[in-house]
């Protein structure tokens, strides 16, 4: 569960997949995730969950008792209708931690506990000793709980990219106990989305996806999910704002007061025709827990990179080669169109398929493949949802006269090399000023230093500049820079390279996310003057 903490006036984001579980291997008694035995499906519902599987049919809701009824009596019936499509998941993956000696237990690195058992002489704990950061390190079985939901009768499955990535083993527990494992079909970070897949001798009861534009702020929306590990959980809010944006080129989250905690992460966001509207992913807190403010990746959104994960295993998003920005009232008026006109502004034009059409710095962008487009948001989407290759019109204004360009889009994903070798070599840990921070890759030597896991991938922040606006965020010497636009680094150039997508996206700051003393947290930097 993506977790945007609140901190004196400021937002600070953190992310955490579900809840995280470390046993050590080999240690005895090692913890589990707490059991739950459902028992709120009656037979005869069961019967039709899987009377609907068989005749490869979606659960829906039970018809409405009174259509003009503005508070349902209850939720039960249509709780009771989709939860058996909804699951449980838990990851396994084995990771490096610290040891505390012959006969200590293993906890996570920065674990509160640690610290408990060491002040309270645990054996094999003393103070600065195995467990103190630089000492040795052992091999630890990491888990991390979350939830999903299944969206076919052959058992495709879809939830957050955060929990199931760098994940060993992945186990799907349905709401009759059932478990079995899963396979990962395809991913995309961009959206936090990922497609899994289980294999079953028979039809899986599911869900499938409704129309979230059509969502309305008041509407009941009830969130199914595994909070806190406590698995098979429901509770229920309102659409209280929709097209958030948080952190991605591609968000458009439904905000819910609906409960959402850790470990909801992947969960369904139900309308009450029993439609999935939303994927749980993300919650605003001071303090980790729920206080009403849930974020849900739009169904429009996920329905689409799902279709393409299932289709080709990753995503196969349109390229235009433009960098952009919002046309304001005082732009429009000095480029002498309406001032009420409004559309996406090229400021620069690079090799590429708007090059090859001849569009240029200045032009402004109204349409595209037909639709109108209202702001830099609106054309990255449309651009996205395009598929590359194929030849669409694009409507522009240039010296105040409308013109029609045909372009035939490239294909995002090769155009910033995912998927190519520069995105797993490190580069040499020289230093590099940006955003007003010193940075350079971690390497073990420096993780060592910091106390931090080997294995930890980022940059580190060597120093801050008092009057920059990284100290203005409260980055300070030693936070390690993991993420940037939901994107992991592990060079100074990938960070470059998102914030140069951030700008080409028209976005004014960029989302990163840094760990410090073991704790993440997500911070916006301003990136128009840095």
């Amino acid at each position: 569960m993506r977790t945007i903490r609140m901190k004196s006036s400021s937002k600070k984001f953190l992310t955490a997949s579900a809840i995280a579980l470390s046993l050590g291997l080999g240690v005895a008694g090692a913890q589990q995730a707490i059991e739950t035995a459902p028992s709120d499906i009656s037979p005869e519902v069961q019967q039709q969950a899987q009377e609907a599987a068989n005749q490869n049919q979606p659960l829906t809701a039970p018809e409405a008792k009174a259509p003009g009824q503005v508070m349902p009596d209850s939720f039960a019936d249509l709780v009771e209708r989709v939860a058996p499509a909804v699951v449980n998941i838990t990851t396994t993956s084995v990771v490096s931690q610290p040891t505390f000696g012959q006969g200590g237990p293993n906890f996570p690195e920065g674990s509160p506990f640690s610290d408990l058992f060491r002040d309270f002489g645990f054996p094999g704990m003393p103070e600065g000793g195995p467990g103190a950061p630089g000492g040795p390190r052992g091999q630890q079985r990491s888990n991390a709980l979350g939830s999903g939901f299944v969206i076919s009768a052959d058992g495709f499955i879809v939830t957050n990219n955060h929990v199931i990535e760098g994940a060993d083993e992945i186990e799907i527990e349905f709401y009759s106990g059932e478990t079995l494992p899963a396979k990962v079909i395809g991913t995309d970070p961009k959206t936090d989305i990922a497609l899994l897949k289980v294999e079953h001798d028979q039809n899986l009861p599911f869900v499938e996806f409704g129309d979230s534009d059509s969502a309305r702020m008041g509407d009941w929306v009830p969130a199914l999910g595994n909070p806190l590990g406590q698995g098979f959980s429901a509770s229920t809010g309102i659409v209280s704002a929709r097209n958030r944006e948080l952190s991605g080129t591609y968000d458009d989250y439904l905000q819910t007061d609906a409960a959402i905690n850790r470990g909801n992460s992947g969960g369904p966001l139900f309308n009450m025709d029993g439609k999935v509207i939303g994927v749980n992913t993300a919650i605003l807190s001071p303090n980790g827990g729920s206080i009403g403010i849930g974020f849900s990746m739009a169904s429009n959104v996920v329905d689409k990179v799902v279709n393409q994960l299932q289709e080709f295993g990753e995503t196969r998003r349109g390229w235009l080669g433009v960098t952009i920005q919002d046309v304001t009232p005082d732009m429009a008026e000095a480029l002498g169109v309406g001032d009420d006109t409004k559309g996406a502004m090229i400021t620069e034009v690079m090799d590429g398929p708007a090059k090859a059409a001849e569009l240029q710095a200045g032009d402004v962008i109204v349409e595209f493949a037909g639709g109108a487009v209202d702001d830099t948001r609106s054309l990255v989407r449309r651009v996205a949802d395009s598929p590359a290759g194929e030849p669409v019109d694009v409507v522009i204004l240039r010296d105040g006269e409308r013109m029609t360009k045909q372009v035939t889009l490239g294909r995002r994903e090769l155009a910033e090399g995912e998927g190519g070798a520069s995105s797993v070599t490190s580069e040499a840990p020289g230093a590099s000023d940006m955003m007003g921070m010193t940075l350079s890759t971690l390497t073990p030597e420096i993780a060592a230093e910091l106390g931090v896991s080997p294995d930890l991938k980022g940059l580190v922040v060597r120093e801050v500049a008092a009057d920059g606006v990284a100290a203005e965020k409260g980055l300070a010497a030693g936070d390690v820079i993991v993420e940037a636009g939901q994107q992991p680094l592990v060079a100074v150039s990938d960070l470059e390279t998102q914030v140069n997508d951030a700008r080409e996206a028209g976005r004014k700051s960029i989302l990163l996310l840094i760990r410090r003393a073991g704790e993440p947290r997500f911070v916006a930097l301003p990136i128009q003057d840095s």
